[in-house]
């Protein structure tokens, strides 16, 4: 009877991780972990405790510091795999999880599924000849070398490949491999992962020329597969259930879609909402169930996009009201950074990065020119992502896989400030409070429009008292709001007074917010 090693790649949510090992194993399968090393050692620590006596569950050796689009993806991956092949020697199949994965079917109904035919479940598609890559990159995935994240490191990222094109310094793809592409969920059998590793210590080349190409979790195992294994033993398709959207991001499952769930052809699916507790549990049950009977179809997308837009009175899985509006996530934070003068909150940011470890944002709701990652299109106008905020944000927290977002606010946005205040989310308030003397107010006259440098100055020195009162003003009606998170600091304070503040905001000591306090030039204009 078959028997899986589940390849578990996660990164949050240690109490679910915990959760999810114990209901794989409890069945008679094995899991291996690979935990991302940027996430917080406490919560690693808790995985390690919790599941040290749980038979069937092994740790990568090395953690890898993960990155959307990057090597390090694979090589995590490779590192679960590896101790996985060692740990389980009667593992027949292996099994690509996130942690956002849950069952769809019975472990009994999985168990004879694989059972049933000799063959490997992984989506491989040629790479030239597909039309699987929609938009973007797609030679230059290949040809060019990508040593830098685009998420992390952008503007590095797209000079390089710059520098290289108009350089014509591309790269052969090695000539006996057919470059292959699809989904990085896949089920692979256990000749076929032995081969993949002798493989790997084979051909260094190889592992070289996909370490330095773009997304290889989309072409590595894809290639080698195809590589390796007869056609006629590949089934090209995964076993785990996915949608996206028209942003080009996943689809999350929520309670009341339990049925469409395991109506589907699949073993898994991904990705079940955090808060979609009553699913999680039934979805755990049905695993350790002995249910064989599942009436299953291949419909499930378009069942989705039918049901979804039907409007919500009535039927089952429209759109919710609090789904339009939906919460950031109850376990994330973020961190409002709000100051009239965008300068001061910007230096602010960028230290807050460099000594947290934070995400940060600049003024991405009143700056059209700041910098916002691809999101399909909901990013471009200043009006899309005031109307579409908090889909924007739930999507730059997914992006950079972050639980902790900072941004920066004009305090003339305070019916943002509303609307994250009122969120699940622990979002939290801190206004920069600035001296403004007249040679400021002048200047921001000239920018705004308000004033030109032809200007009489009997004219501008009555502006500057309106000016005054205007910031005054928009300070006060955060102050009057009484947002139950709203911390500020002071140009005309001491830093040690300044540092007890950040302290709290941040939750860090205070010899930390005491540097934040004392950043160079802080305030200076």
């Amino acid at each position: 009877m078959a028997k899986i090693a589940f390849i578990l790649l996660c990164h949050k949510d240690a109490p679910a991780i915990i959760r999810q090992a114990a209901r794989l194993t409890a069945t008679g399968d094995y899991v291996a972990i690979h935990f991302d090393a940027r996430a917080k050692a406490a919560d690693y620590a808790a995985i390690t405790t919790a599941l040290a006596g749980t038979s069937g569950v092994v740790f990568a050796k090395k953690r890898i510091k993960c990155g959307w689009g990057a090597w390090s993806l694979v090589r995590a991956t490779l590192n679960a795999v590896e101790v996985a092949e060692a740990a389980f020697p009667d593992a027949t199949h292996f099994y690509m999880l996130s942690g956002d994965c849950l069952p769809v079917k019975s472990a009994a109904y999985a168990h004879r599924f694989l059972d049933a035919a000799d063959r490997d479940y992984i989506e491989a598609f040629d790479f030239f000849t597909s039309d699987w890559i929609k938009t973007g990159f797609k030679e230059e995935r290949l040809i060019y070398r990508h040593w830098f994240n685009e998420r992390t490191h952008k503007w590095l990222f797209y000079r390089s490949y710059e520098i290289q094109k108009r350089l014509k310094l591309t790269r052969r793809i090695p000539a006996d491999i057919g470059v292959q592409i699809g989904s990085q969920w896949w089920c692979l059998r256990r000749r076929t992962i032995e081969r993949m590793l002798a493989f790997c210590r084979k051909r260094p080349d190889v592992v070289r020329f996909f370490s330095t190409t773009w997304i290889p979790d989309e072409t590595f195992f894809q290639t080698l597969a195809r590589h390796l294994v007869p056609e006629r033993e590949i089934e090209s398709r995964t076993l785990t259930f996915k949608l996206f959207s028209d942003y080009g991001m996943p689809v999350t499952f929520y309670n009341d879609q339990y049925d469409l769930l395991i109506s589907q052809d699949f073993l898994f699916a991904r990705k079940i909402s955090p808060e979609a507790r009553l699913l999680k549990d039934r979805l755990g049950a049905l695993w350790q169930s002995e249910r064989v009977d599942f009436a299953t179809s291949q419909e499930g997308e378009k069942l989705h996009a039918f049901l979804t837009g039907r409007g919500r009175i009535g039927k089952r899985y429209a759109t919710r009201f609090w789904e339009r509006e939906s919460t950031l996530g109850t376990d994330r934070d973020l961190y409002m950074i709000v100051c009239k003068k965008w300068h001061v909150a910007k230096r602010f940011l960028h230290a807050s990065v460099d000594k947290l470890d934070l995400r940060g944002m600049e003024y991405l709701f009143d700056e059209s020119t700041c910098a916002v990652p691809h999101l399909g299109g909901i990013e471009r106008t200043l009006e899309k992502r005031n109307r579409h905020r908090r889909a924007l944000m739930r999507m730059l927290f997914d992006y950079y896989r972050a639980d902790q977002l900072m941004i920066c606010l004009d305090p003339a946005n305070i019916a943002l400030m509303h609307d994250f205040m009122s969120d699940r989310a622990n979002a939290r308030i801190l206004e920069l409070q600035c001296v403004f003397d007249d040679q400021y107010l002048v200047g921001h006259a000239k920018r705004v429009g308000l004033a030109t440098a032809d200007s009489p100055g009997e004219v501008i020195a009555r502006m500057l008292p309106t000016l005054r009162h205007e910031f005054d003003d928009e300070s006060m009606r955060i102050r009057d709001a009484e947002f139950p998170r709203y911390w500020r600091i002071r140009q005309d304070r001491r830093p040690a007074e300044n540092a007890t503040v950040l302290a709290e905001f941040f939750d860090i000591d205070l010899d930390t917010a005491q540097e934040l306090a004392e950043t160079p030039y802080l305030f200076a204009d």
